[in-house]
């Protein structure tokens, strides 16, 4: 490519992964998360891609294949719904969204991940500016283990994990007009013994299990052991605030209040 009458080297465009027939599980995992990965973490302050959690699995399917095609750096919001895209040929791997807020210094902080469930091992894909707060190899035994895994990560920042929201697992079919369901279950980690979030978590992945058989039904939300039930809401888009430049991650704080405009909780940057 010339520019000037100067030589400008071609930028190579990240490639869609495809896997041997041998490939195992857990390798096609490793080769969609190299794929995000080589997307990069946006930091420009611009979201490329608008992602409202209300709309039907279909459009969210749609926006995914738009970022492989565009190849633009990514938050972890959408990250998620790019693995969720990327696995969807996996009728192996079960996938279910995994959001936590975090606390440091007064302020509150949210990241999510797509968590993933294959031969009886948890593990997660997704972005994120720290290296331990995304990809989660496919060897992890139980829920409330990956959910530790990621607590931990969180302390060796100084941050102290508040709440986890787990979602239901994601439907397979890319032409489902269901909607995502991101929070079947909100867990107040730091108000819950180690015993009692265990239990919550056995009782999510049971929920999760059952969802298999027959997904649908009526939606409700679970926090701690009670049922809250909740309707659907519509979101739009937040445009950033002054001065501040659009993030999505466990480094980004929340406002004091959130408007119904806020579609997701990952927009707002210290």
């Amino acid at each position: 490519m010339q520019l000037f009458g100067c030589s400008v080297p071609q930028i190579p465009m990240p490639s869609v992964p495809t896997y041997q027939p041998t490939a195992t599980i857990p390798q096609r995992l490793e080769a969609i998360q190299k794929y995000i990965r080589e997307l990069q973490y946006n930091h420009t302050g611009t979201q490329f891609f608008e992602i409202k959690k209300s709309r039907p699995l279909t459009a969210l399917i749609d926006i995914a294949k738009e970022m492989t095609r565009e190849a633009l750096p990514i938050k972890c919001l959408e990250a998620v719904i790019l693995g969720i895209y990327l696995t969807n040929n996996m009728p192996g791997v079960e996938r279910f969204p995994l959001s936590f807020q975090s606390h440091f210094s007064g302020n509150h902080f949210h990241h999510i991940v797509l968590g993933v469930h294959s031969g009886g091992r948890f593990g997660a894909l997704g972005i994120s500016r720290r290296e331990d707060l995304m990809f989660k190899a496919l060897e992890f035994r139980t829920l409330m283990d990956l959910v530790q895994e990621f607590e931990g990560a969180y302390r060796g920042y100084w941050h102290t994990l508040s709440k986890v929201r787990i979602g239901q697992y994601v439907s397979h079919d890319p032409h489902s007009v269901e909607q995502i369901e991101w929070k079947h279950s909100v867990l107040d980690v730091d108000k819950l013994t180690k015993e009692e979030l265990r239990k919550e978590l056995e009782r999510h992945t049971r929920d999760m299990r059952l969802k298999v058989g027959g997904r649908g039904g009526h939606r409700e939300v679970r926090v701690f052991s009670g049922l809250v039930k909740v309707s659907r809401r519509r979101y739009k888009l937040k445009e950033p605030q002054a001065g501040r430049a659009d993030g999505d991650d466990e480094f980004y704080s929340s406002p004091p209040q959130k408007s119904s405009a806020d579609i997701n909780g990952y927009q707002i940057r210290v």
